[in-house]
């Protein structure tokens, strides 16, 4: 099987799954929810499906993924400030989202047009040099570590604890979006393993929200948008390994 057919039938497996997924786990959770919890479960439920329909584009390097990611964004960050205003983590994820991830969807609009795509509609993919990409590996955990910092300042989940775990799994997937972004939004693979962080630390967040405040039956939904997405962001290296392996290493940032 060519690799073409193989991302189709793949980026159908993610998304029927995705979407089968959401519906029974919205109907299993729908029932005993007083009104407020009812829509922020559906709301929460459209806004993964719109994320996934992003990610299964941006896999595939199609330009069209920043559009279901500027709606994907701007609902999640309106649940995540909802959470954190709660007394659970989120803060920094609201803040990312509102501020740097919506309009880097725009950014990356006008990137990948710049850009241009091959005989296949897919972006021209590139890659970062050695150094380059030991740079952008520093600047993670520099850039973790000042985070933590200020995020545990407005922290209300464990005031008193030395190491606040609520701080540390929102500041790790918070700085794997920002520099998976930015990475995503200039064309280049590299962006799939800080995708792949996301994906692994976002599972771990909601799961400490949901084990910690059984009604917040919206981060159910998260769980299983994170787990199809951390799916989709293995095959999304794979592609963009196969994307970029003709372009030759870039020391350019844009």
């Amino acid at each position: 099987m060519d690799n073409n057919k193989f991302n189709k039938y793949f980026s159908v497996f993610v998304l029927v799954g995705m979407t089968v997924a959401t519906v029974i786990a919205t109907a299993l959770r729908f029932g005993p929810s007083d009104p407020q919890a009812r829509t922020l479960l559906l709301i929460s439920a459209f806004g993964s499906l719109m994320g996934v329909a992003a990610s299964v584009t941006s896999a595939n390097g199609l330009a069209v993924n920043f559009v279901f990611g500027l709606v994907n964004v701007t609902i999640y960050a309106s649940i995540c400030l909802f959470n954190w205003y709660n007394g659970g983590s989120g803060l920094g994820h609201a803040l990312l989202h509102f501020l740097y991830m919506t309009p880097m969807q725009i950014v990356g609009l006008v990137q990948w047009r710049k850009r241009g795509h091959d005989d296949r509609g897919s972006v021209k993919a590139r890659r970062l040099t050695p150094g380059k990409r030991w740079m952008v590996a520093g600047l993670y955990l520099a850039a973790s570590v000042v985070a933590y910092i200020i995020i545990s300042q407005f922290d209300r989940s464990a005031a008193d604890s030395f190491i606040k775990v609520a701080v540390v799994l929102d500041v790790l997937p918070l700085m794997c979006n920002i520099l998976g972004q930015l990475l995503m939004s200039t064309a280049y693979m590299e962006q799939w393993f800080f995708w792949i962080g996301v994906n692994v630390f976002s599972i771990a967040m909601w799961s400490n929200a949901l084990a910690h405040d059984a009604d917040s039956s919206y981060a159910a939904i998260y769980i299983i948008k994170y787990s199809f997405y951390l799916i989709n962001s293995i095959n999304g290296l794979r592609n963009w390994l196969i994307l970029s392996k003709s372009a030759p290493a870039s020391s350019n940032t844009y």
